[in-house]
């Protein structure tokens, strides 16, 4: 059998199997081990490491015993496959159309680009941990660097696109945010140090590809990142880290000069004549002269070859040495992408203007949390065009491959991205254009299911930020929707229930200095109030509420003196009572409790028997729990009791988890009173709402709540348990307030126990948790219900 006869009919068989072909690389391994030649001299023939074959060889030999339905290895390859040699082999090569000698690796994108993958997986088996590829626009840098990370077996595959321009990138802690949330299903520390320290351990932990492609926007003159982006340091020196299991290839046209980051820089060659020669054929015929001035004059660029392609195609009937003629002129004068771009949107310009008005206006769109439009988002953008007509438009740009399309969904090239831009700056569409968007970006988000829903949703926000009109801007963050937990709310207030802190802060903080409507303040201090509850900024929480009643106070004035709704008072009073129900729950985990019931009996007189009565019940609970921390039983009980009848009668609790905090505070209240079979109910009924919908704090509140209690019943190895859990969430989400009370009781069942070094350790965390939170009286509680020993 001879070894070319079986590379065929293997890289044949695994074609109809699994659409794929053998490598380069595993070409020659099998071709040479048919031979009969050993690991070694296959390493000393093809460069690479002899563990790097053995790595290759292993893949290999699993690859073809799934094919074939049995076990082989390096020893047993040449006889397994000389059992297929009589009836299949004489098939193949009769009837089975030979070999293409271009693999996956050397599709339209990635022709003459084998040299470029031995060079990046020498590169790799060397120790380095992130490479910097470089090189001009258009030469094939992403392409190269999404297939060598997609094809080289890593468990998961991330990617970061670096915004076009630099005000509009994505700052490093809302990356890295994210990807612990939607990746790797971890909640984000409430600072970065901390999150960085969560993503450096799930990269110890797994072996991950990581590519942040267009770096150059975050870079300045020196090579170094820009000042307000100097997070992304310490991102990749994360990433740099010897430990780490992961792989980041950074494409970028100029060179990163950051001289603490250990990465390796590899310059992208050009592709040669031959990978032009090879692609061109597909399609015409080549002259050979005028291929050659071509290729020079565009220095062997990939999206210049392909560009050229396709007008050569579309426009020209094919006849390369005509496009040449017309063209040559104006392409020769310059050797880059950016000119390139320019001169085929000219052109564009002047063969469809409609077409070259839609590209220009797709510059407005931001490409970065929602990478791709889908088609309806391209058609919005054509409000002066008969709807007849419109799809034809879409058409004639995507012919001209000035716009990528990949199921149903566009986006552009940044290259041609930046010309849009530039370009739809200077028009008159500009303002249209991005309302436009920001229009189909609300219209388009009905209901949040998921964080990708409201990131979509959120991108209406920064249309609107380009073209300064910061009331609409704050609209988006306002506009209601129901969301997954069947809750009617604004947007920011969904975003950071989902764990999206760090894009409703920015969002808010950018539009708050810009607004002059007391209403929309109102609303916008509202949700930034609680923001800095769960951060552990409560002082700031306080003032935000504060601020809240008294922009409403100035908004009624202004509603006296001119007729309004009888919605917009209704949401005035309901943001008062919200506003003021929060500011007891600060006052709370203050230990500030005289204010606290203050704050509860005041939105009890406010919203009792009102249209806001539900607020009024919300407080009658937490005013509950206050008397029960005060030692004023009666009250407590009473009031416990009246909404325990309307938990279990059904008139309070709507199915969902958002009332679950507020369960799970009568649950605490019960354990305060004695009453523990009830208080045990609350905890169930509160950790089932909170589990259904994925309220992390509530369901470690509820497990805290529940080690109390089994503290209280002297069942101390389940209260240490449930102190573990409610403790390992409390972490994850950074909840300060919680996590310092969670502490202090784990210090409490520690003392319970005799074990007095441990319930030191957990007293200390608590203090340290309540100083940093400026909680003075809660100190003082922990210092005077425990016998904490601070020497």
């Amino acid at each position: 059998m001879e070894a070319e006869t079986a590379l065929a009919w293997v890289d044949q068989l695994l074609a109809r199997k699994t659409g794929k072909r053998l490598s380069v690389l595993q070409r020659d391994i099998l071709s040479k081990v048919l031979r009969g030649q050993k690991y070694l001299e296959i390493a000393a023939h093809s460069g690479y490491t002899e563990g790097h074959i053995k790595d290759v060889s292993a893949h290999l030999w699993k690859l073809l015993s799934g094919l074939l339905g049995e076990r082989i290895t390096k020893s047993t390859c040449r006889a397994v496959l000389a059992q297929y040699s009589q009836p299949l082999f004489e098939v193949s090569a009769t009837f089975l159309p030979a070999p293409s000698p271009i693999d996956d690796r050397r599709s339209s994108n990635l022709l003459g680009r084998e040299g470029a993958i031995a060079d990046l997986d020498r590169l790799i088996q060397q120790g380095c941990k992130v490479i910097v590829i470089q090189g001009e626009g258009g030469l094939g840098k992403t392409t190269l660097a999404q297939h060598y990370l997609q094809t080289q077996g890593f468990e998961q595959v991330l990617e970061l696109l670096i915004a076009k321009e630099s005000q509009n990138m994505t700052s490093a802690e809302r990356i890295v945010e994210e990807w612990l949330k939607q990746d790797f299903q971890q909640e984000a520390g409430s600072e970065y140090g901390i999150s960085l320290g969560r993503l450096k351990r799930q990269l110890h932990q797994r072996r991950i590809g990581i590519l942040i492609d267009n770096l150059e926007p975050a870079l300045d003159s020196e090579g170094r990142l820009i000042p307000p982006h100097r997070a992304y340091v310490e991102l990749l020196r994360v990433l740099t880290d010897a430990g780490v299991q992961a792989v980041t290839l950074i494409t970028s046209r100029d060179r990163l000069c950051e001289p603490d980051l250990a990465v390796e820089h590899y310059r992208l060659p050009r592709l040669d004549l031959t990978a032009w020669q090879t692609f061109f054929s597909r399609s015409m015929s080549i002259d050979a002269v005028t291929l050659e001035q071509m290729h020079r004059a565009y220095g062997g660029n990939a999206k210049a070859m392909g560009i050229l392609c396709g007008a050569i195609r579309e426009d020209f009937d094919r006849d390369m040495a005509a496009y040449w003629q017309e063209h040559r002129q104006d392409l020769l004068a310059t050797r880059d992408l950016k000119n390139l771009v320019i001169s085929q949107i000219n052109r564009l310009q002047a063969l469809d203007p409609v077409a070259y008005q839609l590209l220009c206006r797709l510059g407005c769109y931001r490409y970065q949390e929602i990478p791709a439009i889908p088609s309806e988002g391209m058609l919005c953008l054509l409000w002066d065009v008969p709807p007849d007509q419109q799809r034809q438009v879409l058409t004639s740009l995507r012919n001209r491959s000035l716009v990528e399309c990949e199921h149903g969904k566009y986006w552009l090239h940044p290259a041609i991205q930046a010309e849009a831009i530039a370009r739809l700056r200077k028009s008159s569409d500009w303002e249209i254009a991005h309302r436009k968007a920001a229009e189909f970006w609300t219209t388009q988000v009905l209901t949040i299911e998921t964080v990708q829903d409201a990131l979509q949703a959120l991108q209406a926000h920064y249309h609107y930020i380009e073209i300064q009109d910061f009331e609409a801007a704050a609209g988006v963050i306002l506009k209601s929707r129901t969301n997954q937990w069947r809750q009617f709310l604004p947007l920011g207030s969904t975003l950071y229930r989902m764990g999206l802190l760090q894009p409703v802060l920015s969002a808010i903080v950018q539009v708050i200095p810009n607004l002059e409507n007391p209403a929309k303040l109102s609303e916008l201090h509202n949700i930034l109030g609680d923001l800095y509850w769960i951060t552990g900024r409560i002082q700031d929480a306080i003032a935000c509420q504060e601020k809240t009643i008294a922009l409403i106070g100035t908004a009624e004035q202004k509603r006296s003196a001119a007729p309004s709704s009888q919605h917009t008072a209704y949401y005035f009073q309901m943001l008062k009572v919200d506003a003021q129900l929060s500011i007891g729950l600060y006052q709370m985990d203050l230990w500030e409790l005289e204010m606290a019931a203050q704050s509860f009996q005041q939105v009890i007189d406010l919203a009792q028997n009102t249209a806001h009565h539900p607020w009024a019940e919300k407080a009658a609970v937490c005013l509950a729990l206050t008397y029960s921390y005060l030692e004023r039983f009666e009250a407590a009980y009473h009031l416990a009791e009246a909404a325990y009848q309307s938990i279990v009668t059904e008139k309070l609790v709507e199915q969902s988890g958002r009332f679950a905090y507020f369960i799970q505070m009568l649950g605490q209240t019960y354990t305060n009173l004695g009453e523990f079979e009830r208080a045990k109910a609350m905890y169930d009924r509160a950790l089932e709402f909170a589990e259904e919908s994925h309220y992390t704090q509530v369901k470690a509140k509820t497990l805290s709540g529940l080690a109390e209690l089994c503290r209280c019943q002297n069942a101390l190895d389940a209260s240490l348990m449930y102190h573990t859990q409610a403790i390992a969430l409390l972490e994850t989400i950074g909840a300060m307030c919680d996590l310092a009370n969670a502490y202090f009781q784990l210090g409490l069942t520690y003392q319970a126990s005799g074990r007095s070094q441990l319930c030191q350790n957990s007293l200390e965390q608590a203090l340290r948790l309540f100083g940093q939170m400026q909680a003075t009286r809660q100190v003082e509680k922990v210092r005077s219900q425990t016998r904490f020993d601070d020497r």
